[in-house]
């Protein structure tokens, strides 16, 4: 592939400690998905809201990913970013915020992650009416749909392009609809989406079963994975630590060990960004190694860690894969 200014600049400087393990974490990758491999891309923090789709979307668009693991924020702040990007508001010098500074953003209708806070209003209650109007449709024809299912009908169904606040190429959950693209989404009752999907629960107007479960997640990733596991296999590529990245890649030994299917494939690649360092039980931290011993990778397996800021690490990776 014909090397772009930025990973031309990569290849010429970055040679060592974590510059080295981008660039061989990025040279796997790449390697993997030109021999014909597949990959899962698992996505945790708040990656969304840090405008990965600028990059994350061309990704998408190229067939680079072939399947999405993501904490339940996720998916639902790329759309509220589409929806409501110019209400949103930066603060700086988060770090120098008081306990009474922080209320004040509250009572402003502005949730903050980190730098940067979403508004109440354009962002939460924008996408809340027309949602609810999806799930309770289906509520009432005895329908269900896993929780991003729901939310690729409503990008699709073009309600939300009068809200537009951004180039729409720029969202991946867009571009994830587009392609119906295989997603699972592990403890999304912890969204906002999710509390509000339990609220109206609670008062009566929809029924908790109208929604598929994390249980009939891992029920289609256990019949997704060896369908496509064949030839280079899949590969497991880990933005962040937590349920994003334990679920899925729990389904190799759950195949191979509880259903007692020992041919099943181990993952063909894998590489975690990650600034959590291992200590005292911390999955997030946890190397390569350890998965070993839990029967998700092989000693041989193309393996990598890269110890920075994922807002940073990701979109130079995907720069690489994709010739920039």
């Amino acid at each position: 592939m014909k090397r772009g200014p930025i990973s031309s600049f990569m290849e010429e400087h970055y040679k060592h400690f974590n510059a080295a393990s981008l660039i061989d974490a990025a040279k796997g990758y790449e390697k993997h998905i030109a021999n014909g491999g597949k990959m899962m891309m698992t996505i945790a923090g708040a990656m969304s809201t840090a405008e990965l789709g600028k990059s994350l979307a061309e990704m998408i668009r190229q067939d680079k990913i072939s399947i999405l693991s993501c904490t339940g924020n996720n998916p639902e702040e790329d759309v509220m970013n589409l929806v409501a990007h110019k209400h949103y508001k930066r603060v700086p010098k988060y770090r120098d915020l008081t306990p009474k500074d922080e209320f004040e953003l509250l009572q402003q209708g502005l949730n903050r992650v980190t730098d940067t806070c979403i508004p109440e209003d354009t962002a939460f209650r924008r996408l809340q009416k027309h949602i609810f109007e999806i799930w309770k449709e289906a509520d009432e024809k005895g329908e269900r749909y896993f929780p991003h299912e729901f939310l690729y009908k409503l990008l699709l169904s073009g309600v939300l392009e009068q809200y537009y606040e951004i180039d729409p190429k720029n969202s991946w959950m867009l571009e994830a609809a587009k392609k119906n693209l295989p997603m699972v989404i592990p403890g999304w009752e912890d969204s906002t989406m999710g509390n509000i999907f339990t609220s109206y629960c609670i008062k009566g107007d929809l029924k908790p079963s109208t929604m598929k479960s994390g249980v009939e997640y891992m029920m289609f990733l256990a019949d997704w994975y060896p369908k496509n596991a064949g030839g280079p296999g899949i590969g497991f590529f880990q933005i962040g630590g937590g349920i994003a990245g334990d679920f899925p890649i729990c389904v190799v030994p759950m195949l191979a060990q509880d259903l007692e299917l020992e041919d099943t494939p181990y993952w063909a690649y894998f590489c975690q960004i990650s600034d959590s360092t291992t200590s005292y039980g911390s999955y997030s931290g946890a190397i390569p190694n350890e998965k070993i011993t839990w029967g998700k990778l092989l000693p041989d397996t193309p393996s990598f860690v890269i110890e920075s800021d994922a807002t940073i690490v990701a979109p130079l990776v995907f720069a690489w894969v994709l010739g920039w």
